[in-house]
């Protein structure tokens, strides 16, 4: 059944009412909610906020490195410490390596630009900062949903937005309602802030009907793998930020690592692979697995020399974006705005978004207080935009805003004028790059290219999807419709197959999209939706963009813990 056809059955949603609905209880969401009941509180009035969020907690879906700039969540909560936030360990060094096959070369700290420049910030698990405020939202009166996926976008009769509706419950995998159904209900506001995180569905669908990115670059992406291991004492030296750029990816391929020291022998590790590479055979997953066998690398996992072997302890991957200042879209529409990483915010010369997404948020609820109290609402929230231009925030991102286009034209390239621009100029930069074209354009046919072949995993330093997305704690309701969907059912293999040598079987990090044999020998494409752990991969890198990511049932998708 579609959904009109369940609505005129089982009709009409229950409907509540807001001032403010927040979709995405990430950082930038939260920082909204948060800010909204802070300005209401000086003023002893009341604002009705709610936040949907479609993990079965808050942080439940959160993923980043991550590497924290105080700045923001300092004007938030000026006394976070005394709040007990989790931002315990400083970074207390900065390394930055340019790898070979076979060896390194450290780049002197003299010579690196300011934006990989740590001092001052925290090593943090932002699925914990996520989870503390979600914790100071709820002590000032915001209201949460966790588990509650916002499903679609409502709009008045006017054309503005109007609300969201969550997804029905209770769907079988046929499409028709079950035993167990329930009716998903709507929520209304006066504004409604999508924080989905990069490429959210519901976002995806508000840029596209009031055609937010006509003025500015096509966004880019690029895809993070992490995992968390405890490591021996001996070889873990708290506080340490080390990132590398070169192998195993190719001159022409956007990427990097980074490998940070958090406390109690935690490690996270991680890599980067920008989703406009160009050869259909390159899998992200497994250059971050052969990265880990890089000597400067491995030695803080392996048990040799007397150190205690290293065990993994959670794995996780989410899409970021990397367009900065000149991908940004406009972020106000009729009814609503778009914060953080839904917009773009993140600065990926300094590898940060979160300092970003809590300073839109704040940005954003301001301009919604101020337009309550005005008593507005369903209109265009352009106070926004106009401090996010008088911003801090927009001088930061304004210095890097070349960053990624000159990645384009080869790491040598890239780092050249990424140190001309940042460490010579200073940010003061009298040009500007522009990118034309989204990423998914930029595979070419798998004749073109030369087929990667990658070592088999080991289990001890290396490892396979599986594996590894059963130690993310990923669970979907089984019996519900695959949310990965396909507008042709023949171009995986009419097209896919057939041009580019199956690229979803190799850009997924979880093994969702697997071609297999049918009796008769033809291939078909299988979609294991109960491995997905929401990085949106697939919705970005599809050559034919034929793969759209929609809203599974909320509570669904990876449980991250420590990430």
């Amino acid at each position: 059944m579609t959904n009109q056809e369940i609505l005129a059955q089982f009709g009409p949603r229950e409907a509540m009412e807001y001032d403010v609905v927040v979709v995405g209880g990430g950082p930038g969401g939260l920082a909204t909610a948060i800010r909204l009941k802070q300005l209401a509180a000086e003023k002893g009035q009341d604002v009705s906020v709610v936040v949907l969020e479609k993990g079965s907690e808050p942080g439940a879906h959160i993923l980043s490195g991550a590497i924290m700039d105080p700045r923001a969540i300092d004007e938030l909560f000026p006394d976070w410490k005394a709040l007990g936030a989790p931002l315990n360990q400083p970074v207390t060094e900065d390394i930055f390596l340019m790898t070979k096959e076979d060896g390194a070369t450290r780049v002197p700290n003299l010579f690196l630009p300011k934006c990989f420049d740590n001092h001052g910030n925290y090593i943090v698990s932002l699925g914990n900062v996520t989870r503390w405020m979600a914790q100071q939202a709820e002590n000032l009166g915001v209201e949460i949903f966790p588990g509650f996926a916002a499903a679609e976008v409502l709009y008045n009769d006017d054309g503005s937005v109007k609300g969201v509706a969550t997804g029905n419950l209770g769907i079988g995998k046929d499409g028709e309602p079950t035993e167990n159904f329930q009716l998903g209900m709507e929520l209304h506001a006066k504004y409604t802030v999508f924080a989905e995180g990069a490429r959210g569905h519901l976002g995806k669908q508000v840029i596209a009907k009031f055609k937010l990115d006509a003025e500015c670059d096509p966004q880019s992406y690029g895809i993070g793998i992490k995992e968390l291991w405890e490591i021996d004492p001996a070889r873990h030296k708290p506080g340490l930020a080390l990132h590398s750029a070169g192998w195993p990816l190719d001159e022409a391929t956007y990427g990097g690592s980074f490998l940070y020291h958090m406390e109690d022998n935690k490690v996270v590790v991680g890599f980067v692979v920008g989703l406009d590479y160009q050869n259909p055979y390159l899998s992200p997953f497994e250059e971050f697995q052969r990265f880990k066998t890089h000597p400067n690398i491995r030695w803080y996992f392996e048990g040799d020399a007397g150190a205690k072997p290293a065990k993994r302890i959670s794995y996780g991957a989410r899409a970021i974006t990397a367009g900065g200042l000149l991908s940004l879209p406009k972020t106000v529409f009729p009814g609503g705005a778009l914060v953080g990483c839904e917009a773009g915010y993140l600065n990926a010369s300094r590898i940060k978004g979160s300092h970003a997404a809590i300073k839109t948020g704040m940005l954003a609820a301001e301009a919604a207080y101020d337009a309550l109290v005005a008593g507005r609402s369903h209109d265009e929230l352009t106070a926004y935009p106009e401090a996010f231009e008088a911003s801090w925030l927009y001088t930061e991102l304004n210095k890097a805003r070349n960053f990624k286009q000159w990645f384009k034209k080869g790491r040598t390239v890239g780092t050249l004028m990424t140190g001309i621009e940042q460490f010579v100029l200073k940010g003061a930069i009298p040009w500007t790059v522009h990118r034309e074209q989204p990423d998914h354009v930029y595979l070419k046919p798998a004749a073109e290219c030369q087929p990667i072949v990658y070592p088999k995993p080991d289990g001890k330093l290396t490892f396979d999807r599986l594996s590894s997305v059963f130690i993310s704690n990923t669970n979907h309701e089984e019996q519900q419709p695959a949310h990965l969907t396909l507008k042709d059912a023949s171009v995986p293999v009419n097209l896919n197959l057939a041009k580019f040598a199956g690229p979803e079987s190799r850009y997924c990090p979880a093994g969702v999209y697997e071609f297999v044999k049918n009796p008769d020998n033809s291939d078909r494409l299988q979609i294991n939706a109960q491995n997905c752990v929401h990085c949106k991969t697939c919705d970005i890198k599809d050559p034919t963009q034929n793969i759209v990511w929609v809203t599974p049932e909320g509570g669904g998708g990876p449980n991250y813990a420590g990430m």
